[in-house]
């Protein structure tokens, strides 16, 4: 039954996507396209880019796990909107420095900020799809394609940053700054279309998690998928830079991860109508262990690009299938499902630059990081199918 006032739900679901873009697609992505330039021209090794990349995760642990409390009931549209902001004063600190102890500190605050503007902006915004129907699809399709949105947007910039400036080692500092003035722009933006939390004009602390099977196995399949598909994501263009695969296959590769993740969730939405959420999440990870892995055994071109395509056709919906689920499996505590899956998905995210970076510090490329992830994207997808015997 609809039981949501008559809203424009496009507009509901662009003011998530428009949050999405600055607290996903740059706050947190933006750092790929923008990375080969700093190892370039500050200079930083492949270990301190994984130290960093580890900071912003581990502040995105402590975000998702802030965002599960019951301090943020009530308060959920301010908070989301004050990260927001935070992000891109923090974008915009990354170009002050050349410090990699500052830059580990400046992406630890940015990956909070990040964690609690999607997660909150997210807790507003998936209301209204739920509550719906089948006009609230539009809603999930708008908001999660935000962040490929982002992603898109991001590498364009990089591309002309870059081009202007003569290269990307010139251009870091540049990129960081335009990609602050953007994210700005975006809140001031969201402030005006974000809606009041639906059926939240009361504080209510949500019970504590039950932990079912079937809820223990999901939250830790979703978090080595954390592992698993961050370094691909965030090593990708730097990947292709190491492979000689040249500045526009690096542009494009980022470019067609954000162009295939925007449109992604209308893709996969027949599929996970005929074969429900769980099996559409398992088809789905297998998927991104195909691309991750050939990311590195094809020939750079052909391994950035479709390696770039997979990963953008999938994680968006792992991700927004994933938190769906644990709504399903804990329906009295649907925020605290959601934070402590993000909880998981972060110590993957953490874990997963600091091999990343020791690994291609051995061996001197990313391709055994990138073996290792396929791996361990193998035991989600088994984790996966069980639950996916197991519910809907």
């Amino acid at each position: 039954m609809d039981t949501t006032p008559r809203l424009n739900l496009r507009l509901v679901g662009l003011s998530g996507a428009i949050a999405m873009a600055a607290a996903m697609g740059f706050g947190r992505f933006f750092y790929t396209p923008v990375l080969p330039g700093m190892i370039a021209g500050i200079p930083i090794s492949s270990a301190d880019a994984g130290y960093i990349a580890a900071g912003n995760f581990a502040g995105y642990l402590a975000g998702a796990i802030l965002a599960g409390q019951g301090w943020a009931a009530g308060r959920e549209r301010v908070i989301a909107l004050s990260s927001l902001m935070a992000t891109a004063i923090l974008l915009a600190a990354m170009a002050l420095t050349t410090s990699v102890p500052a830059f580990v500190v400046i992406r630890f605050l940015a990956g909070l900020a990040s964690a609690l503007a999607m997660i909150l902006t997210s807790s507003i915004v998936l209301p209204f799809a739920r509550n719906c129907g089948s006009r609230g699809h539009v809603v999930n399709f708008l908001h999660f394609g935000g962040v490929g949105a982002g992603i898109a947007l991001s590498s364009a910039l990089a591309l002309i940053v870059n081009t202007s400036a003569g290269d990307a080692a010139h251009g870091w500092r540049i990129n960081w700054l335009a990609g602050a003035a953007i994210t700005l722009a975006a809140v001031l933006v969201v402030q005006w279309m974000l809606p009041r939390p639906h059926g939240m004009t009361e504080r209510r602390v949500e019970p504590a998690l039950r932990w079912k099977l079937p809820l223990v196995l999901l939250t830790t399949s979703y978090g080595l998928f954390g592992f698993g598909y961050v370094i691909t994501a965030t090593f990708l263009v730097t990947i292709a830079r190491q492979g000689d695969a040249g500045p526009v296959i690096e542009f494009l590769a980022w470019f067609v991860t954000g162009c295939a993740a925007a449109v992604s969730l209308l893709v996969w939405h027949p599929l996970a109508v005929r074969a429900g959420l769980a099996r559409s999440y398992t088809v789905a990870m297998t998927v991104l262990a195909i691309g991750v892995v050939c990311s590195v055994l094809l020939p750079p071109t052909a391994g950035a690009l479709f390696g770039g395509l997979l990963l953008g056709a999938t994680f968006m919906v792992i991700t927004a299938y994933g938190l769906q689920l644990g709504g399903k499996l804990a329906p009295e505590s649907p925020r605290r499902a959601l934070a402590a899956m993000t909880a998981a998905f972060g110590v993957g995210q953490i874990v997963g630059p600091l091999v990343a970076g020791w690994a291609a510090e051995k061996s001197g490329s990313f391709a055994l990081p990138t073996l290792i992830a396929t791996g361990v994207l193998v035991v989600c997808v088994v984790l996966a199918a069980i639950v996916a015997k197991r519910i809907p």
